[in-house]
């Protein structure tokens, strides 16, 4: 039976710093604040916002939001990054996408500053992750799946990795960050041929491919550690991967939960960018 890669412990170690930092910078005067951009009132949005709002409040850091109509207009929602940007008490913000198709999303990622992107959406975040600097911030996501290895103690130097998926918000910043831990990366993709015999050649495996149970036994081998990035709703109803739990469980060596794994971890990070975004922009001024 394969170990249960618990997003609890991680958070909790997490949560740890993420309070200690918080408290040094209000012994200055700072408190660290996330500026939420959402246009319309989508249910996942608002989930994701609430789940959010609670982790921030949890680890003291204060919560601005900036709320548009469905219907909004382009310019209102670029004055809108405009006043985020300028506004010196918001350190980091998450802007909920997709927006509506009335709107140009290249535009508003673009005019978002790189120094306040707390989960990777500007070009200059991306150049962040892709040449190692830090310059903004990876993806949430992505990084999640990286303080789980961490925690874990899962040592990536020269370890195998597949990453099944080459989204931007997941797949491809995985990958570099992998890089950065010195694994041995490769991606896998719809046009890949033979996925399971490539996701075997893994020690480390990452599933980011939104699709419910869509990687199961004949991917995986034992001495495995897989990452299930996937939250879909399965046939039962219930909440699954895009791993094959049950497969994986059986046969690998280490796997992370859906749910109450990756995503529960997604939340804290955000939070943790946030800070650190504070930090930094302390130190500058």
């Amino acid at each position: 039976m394969a170990k249960i890669l618990k997003g609890t412990e991680v958070n909790a170690a997490l949560g740890e710093k993420i309070k200690a930092s918080v408290d040094t910078l209000k012994e200055q005067g700072i408190v660290p604040t996330l500026g939420i951009i959402r246009v319309g009132e989508r249910p996942d949005d608002l989930s994701y916002e609430k789940g959010a709002s609670k982790r921030c409040e949890k680890y003291g850091v204060a919560v601005k939001r900036y709320l548009l109509p469905a219907d909004c207009t382009q310019e209102q929602l670029m004055h809108t990054i405009e006043e985020v940007n300028r506004d010196s008490s918001v350190h980091g913000v998450l802007m909920f996408r997709p927006l509506p198709k009335s709107l140009d999303e290249e535009a508003a990622c673009g005019a978002l500053d790189p120094e306040k992107d707390i989960d990777g959406i500007t070009i200059g975040s991306l150049a962040g992750v892709f040449t190692s600097r830090k310059i903004g911030f990876p993806p949430c996501t992505a990084q999640a799946c990286m303080e789980i290895l961490d925690y874990y103690g899962v040592n990536c130097r020269g370890k195998k990795a597949v990453v099944i998926g080459r989204s931007l918000v997941v797949g491809k910043p995985a990958a570099m960050m992998l890089l950065d831990r010195n694994a041995t990366v490769t991606v896998c993709h719809s046009k890949t041929v033979d996925i399971p015999a490539i996701a075997r050649e893994a020690d480390i495996l990452i599933v980011a491919i939104g699709r419910p149970k869509a990687v199961g036994g004949s991917c995986f081998r034992e001495g495995q550690t897989v990452i299930d990035v996937g939250i879909n709703v399965g046939e039962d109803g219930k909440l699954c991967g895009d791993a094959n739990f049950e497969d994986a469980e059986r046969i690998v060596d280490a796997v992370t939960p859906v749910p109450g794994g990756v995503g529960s971890v997604t939340t804290t990070v955000l939070v943790q960018h946030v800070v650190e975004a504070a930090e930094r922009q302390t130190q500058k001024h």
